[in-house]
């Protein structure tokens, strides 16, 4: 086969791509869509009022993080840390940040306890220290936690998995924090 007629075939190709974009681009700039004013249809019988806005989801009960933080594992907690968090944080004395601020010293800190992290506006309202409590809710579900948060994490649903995580951060300390009783 000639080069000319591969060439030809890629370039009718890229024409036809170029003239769809184009056109969806003037079909865009020519039709406006606007919301309705009312409905189109009237149905009889339908409520003619908006539904009433749904009540705020009710916060879920954590189980209480003492008794969960005794039995816990730093060794499990460092292996679920480093799966689920190493990708945003460190954990290493005096280490950088990565997308999220490094770790070291975090429990019984402040919420914003890494100087030069730009921290979100919903972190900026925490003012309290990272207790085992708020670090068991962080981890529960950061958005609810902090909503408006720029951490884009689901969270961890296992109580265990979450103590785990709370105790290994815990250790990474020169003097951690006593658990609680």
């Amino acid at each position: 086969m000639d080069t000319m007629e591969i060439n030809k075939g890629i370039a009718a190709i890229l024409v036809a791509g170029i003239a769809f974009f184009v056109t969806g681009m003037i079909s865009d700039g020519l039709v406006r869509t606007h919301p309705l004013e009312h409905s189109a249809i009237k149905i009889e019988g339908a409520a003619t009022t908006a539904p009433a806005a749904a009540p705020e989801a009710a916060k879920e009960e954590l189980a209480p993080i003492a008794p969960l933080l005794a039995a816990a594992d730093p060794a499990a907690g460092e292996l679920t840390a480093k799966k689920l968090c190493a990708a945003c944080h460190t954990f290493t004395e005096g280490g950088n940040a990565g997308v999220g601020p490094n770790l070291y010293g975090v429990v019984g800190g402040p919420v914003r306890h890494m100087a030069g992290f730009s921290y979100s506006d919903a972190m900026k309202k925490h003012d309290e220290p990272w207790s085992f409590e708020a670090l068991n809710a962080w981890l529960k579900k950061p958005a609810a936690y902090a909503p408006g948060t720029r951490m884009a994490f689901a969270g961890i649903n296992s109580d265990k998995q979450r103590a785990d995580v709370i105790v290994y951060l815990r250790s990474l300390a020169k003097e951690p924090v006593a658990l609680p009783k």
